[in-house]
């Protein structure tokens, strides 16, 4: 399906401000919907034009009306006169008859979408009118407010530039979380069942209708508790702003749209929202995540002291294989203790495997290489892994790397360079690494089965990854050693 930036695009002459202004409606016009208990369809005019459907947003209080998606779909010139007269005349038009779709009469109304006082695109609200009867005094209140809205678009003030998006945060309310309709005071009128459940769970006591939004929210706040600025904006309707209100253990999001007329203030909606159970979760999940970290944390810094002690026992020890064996291993140690140091800077179970490779790359090149000189290449990317992975990852680069200095380079250094790519087989991550240099090269009788332990370490650790690895000589010189690996999936835990 095009998206609306496509169709507005490809279809439409209009300029970036216009179709940034139609976003902003389209990113807000599921209020109106619901209000209005009806689909919405936006149209923009063609280069031919014509009119072609751009947007399409169907209720969740009620039925929607048309089970297809609008969007993409073309009138020619003059074919729709409802939409030529709500954009030539720049105001609302509503059909006098119901137009019969499947067996449903369908009320229909276009509304010009208007910017800076010229129309730009025009809005259809379509209702099943099978489905009315005699309204309650939430639906009446609920269409007030949506004709509001209505001219609110065809005079310019909606939606609002500068406006807290929807989106800003998880668990932004919605009409059928609650709704509050207030008076230019900031008193409220109407209050849905659902608005006046999350008033009550703040600890207010008594009724909600007639009293001041911003007096209820203020009695029930502790004067210790942490107020945010643009919490007496939103509660008098003065300000198009969200905010969230906690007290007594409940947490209730709250969104204020304030209703314009002509210019002036005539009131505001206010949709509230019960989060508690939500902003729970979050706080759990945070403490998750820093426990998290806090275990990496302490696990790099055990791996630094084991790291220690070895490294003091080696150098005890005279020069011989048992020292040599030591200072490997306190190398080994150092690489897994810096995939947990990494960890524990990160808000994930993934991490920045380019980072940790250029940092064990670096480290590894320092140590081993004394006089000769020896350049570092690292070319594609490694990209995010879980942290599984990283961990046999580093060990399986460090041990290559090494094994290439020591033993391909010592002699008068070189290039080693190390290329990364991420590819898709069907539904898994595939990592190719390719590691060369450029130096003595493989020895004749070079067998990876019965060589030493960081080759037989090596193998084992790409093998537990589902992968392969190959030593073969280089040309015109050196050895090149490539391995694949099948990678964890990053959404997983």
């Amino acid at each position: 399906m095009p998206t609306l930036t496509d169709v507005l695009r490809e279809q439409t002459d209009l300029t970036p401000a216009d179709v940034e202004w139609l976003h902003l409606l389209v990113g807000d016009w599921q209020l109106l919907s619901d209000l209005s208990f009806a689909d919405l369809v936006l149209w923009a005019r063609s280069r031919d034009r014509g009119w072609v459907a751009v947007a399409h947003v169907r209720p969740t209080t009620g039925p929607m009306v048309f089970f297809d998606d609008y969007v993409g779909r073309r009138v020619g010139s003059g074919r729709r006169p409802l939409l030529d007269q709500a954009f030539d005349g720049v105001r609302i038009i509503r059909e006098r008859d119901p137009e019969w779709r499947d067996d449903m009469p369908i009320r229909e109304e276009a509304i010009p979408v208007v910017r800076e006082g010229r129309p730009i695109a025009v809005l259809t609200r379509h209702t099943n009118l099978a489905t009315m009867r005699t309204p309650s005094r939430l639906e009446l209140t609920y269409l007030a407010t949506a004709d509001a809205l209505a001219r609110m678009v065809a005079s310019g003030e909606f939606p609002t530039r500068g406006a807290a998006p929807t989106g800003q945060r998880r668990g932004a309310p919605r009409v059928g979380d609650g709704v509050i309709r207030l008076d230019p005071d900031g008193t409220v009128n109407y209050a849905s069942p659902n608005a006046v459940s999350a008033i009550h769970r703040l600890g207010h006591v008594g009724d909600v209708v007639g009293s001041s939004l911003s007096r209820i929210i203020s009695e029930v706040l502790h004067d210790e508790s942490p107020v945010d600025e643009g919490l007496p904006l939103v509660t008098s309707g003065r300000a198009p702003w969200r905010t969230d209100v906690e007290t007594r253990g409940a947490s209730v999001s709250l969104r204020a749209i304030p209703l314009m007329e002509a210019g002036h203030r005539i009131g505001a909606i206010v949709l509230l929202r019960d989060v508690s159970e939500l902003r729970r979760r979050e706080q759990e999940l945070l403490t998750k995540d820093a426990t998290i970290r806090e275990i990496h944390h302490r696990v790099k810094n055990n791996l630094q002291t084991v790291a220690a002690l070895l490294r003091l026992q080696a150098r005890r020890l005279p020069e011989s294989e048992g020292k040599a064996a030591l200072e490997e291993a306190v190398r080994r140690v150092a690489v897994i203790a810096l995939v947990h140091e990494t960890l524990s800077q990160g808000f994930d179970e993934t991490v920045d495997f380019d980072e940790i490779a250029a940092r064990g790359l670096s480290s590894v090149v320092e140590v081993a290489t004394r006089e000769v000189p020896v350049r570092t290449v690292r070319t594609g990317s490694f990209g995010r892994l879980r942290a599984e992975d990283a961990t046999a990852l580093a060990m399986v680069v460090s041990e290559l790397v090494q094994n290439a200095v020591e033993h391909g380079l010592a002699a008068q250094g070189g290039q080693l360079t190390v290329d990364a790519r991420r590819s898709t087989e069907g539904e898994e991550e595939v990592l190719s690494v390719t590691i060369t240099d450029d130096g003595a090269g493989l020895p004749e009788d070079f067998d990876p089965g019965r060589s030493g332990l960081g080759t037989q370490i090596v193998t084992s650790l790409v093998q537990d990854m589902r992968g392969r690895i190959t030593w073969e000589r280089a040309k015109p010189r050196g050895t090149t050693v490539r391995f694949v690996a099948r990678l964890r999936p990053r959404g997983d835990g």
